[in-house]
């Protein structure tokens, strides 16, 4: 019997798609007609060239797959409140740190204490 990535990796569904984007282990390569930004493996971690709204942004899904754990889904954007009360979407590749920064702040009460919730 095979493991379960095996199972994963040999889904036709699987690698009928990691054929059609290029395979970032190196099992399949990329087009050579395609660039950088085409090549990428997760549509989702592409930014639209033209101006979204933050509604827009907020129903963007990065990746929605099935792995090992079961369904995933990563949003494209987080939506977050600054100090100011104003919402902002951050990308979840190009804003990773600041994502990063928000989690550790929502963290920490008025004390400097962690909150775990």
């Amino acid at each position: 019997m095979s493991n379960p990535q095996e199972k994963i990796r040999n889904n036709p569904e699987v690698q009928e798609a990691r054929k059609n984007l290029g395979d970032s282990t190196g099992d399949v390569p990329a087009s050579e007609h395609q660039t950088p930004e085409e090549a990428t493996v997760n549509l989702g971690d592409r930014i639209a060239e033209e101006p979204q709204s933050l509604e827009e942004k907020a129903k963007q899904i990065a990746v929605e797959s099935w792995d090992l754990v079961g369904h995933v889904k990563v949003p494209a954007y987080f939506v977050v409140e600054d100090e100011e009360g104003h919402e902002k979407a951050l990308h979840h590749v190009k804003d990773a740190e600041e994502i990063s920064d928000v989690i550790r702040q929502a963290r920490v009460d008025e004390n400097g204490d962690r909150q775990w919730w």
